[in-house]
């Protein structure tokens, strides 16, 4: 194999992604948790964490990133959102790319980006294969609260800033409905993982 085979998960919080990205570890493929990349980015002093405290020092206190303070506003600002995305995106772009270049050197031909912003950031250029999941509101809604304890409307300000069904029902490849039980997800998960694999070998 002359490349890795890139997949893309994303999809809408609340819709199950850590299930299907374990399911898809337990196949073989080499994660890159985007989420756990980026918060390496923010540490304080990074070149990518001083750009964005240049651009709005109001989220920082004493060169520490106050998510609590960040995400409410971010997510009630579309605007102000995309001004905050195109300064960390290019460091998290660059990261990704990096660490596919090392995994793929130290063997790894299956890698899946783990990556709730796969589309925002463009990141889905670089992905053979799209897998998405979705849910419907009200159970997302329970599952946020109760995990980031937040509110209800916090919560549904955050989806508001994310796709819709539509939208990932035609940018996708694969769709995971993660409305059931959490069996379910998993061995929808574990089958997509498989076909992928052997479509990827000339299989099926």
């Amino acid at each position: 194999m002359t490349r890795p085979v890139i997949v893309g998960l994303t999809g809408q919080s609340g819709a199950g992604k850590s299930t299907v990205s374990f399911i898809f570890v337990m196949n073989g493929y080499f994660v890159i948790d985007c989420d756990r990349l980026t918060h390496g980015l923010l540490v304080p002093g990074t070149e990518c964490s001083t750009a964005l405290e240049k651009r709005f020092p109001q989220f920082f206190d004493d060169g520490v990133l106050n998510r609590r303070k960040a995400a409410p506003a971010l997510f009630s600002d579309k605007a102000l959102l995309e001004r905050y995305n195109s300064v960390i995106f290019p460091f998290i772009t660059d990261e990704i790319n990096r660490r596919i270049e090392a995994a793929f050197s130290a063997g790894k031909e299956y890698i899946m980006l783990d990556a709730p912003t796969l589309f925002e950031a463009g990141a889905d250029k670089i992905c053979d294969v799209i897998v998405s999941c979705i849910a419907d509101t009200e159970v997302r809604l329970e599952r946020i609260t109760e995990r980031d304890c937040i509110s209800r409307e916090d919560a549904l300000k955050r989806f508001a800033s994310q796709h819709d069904d539509a939208f990932f029902r035609e940018h996708s490849d694969y769709i995971i409905e993660n409305n059931e039980d959490i069996c379910t997800a998993e061995e929808t998960a574990d089958r997509i993982a498989k076909e992928i694999k052997e479509r990827q070998n000339g299989k099926s």
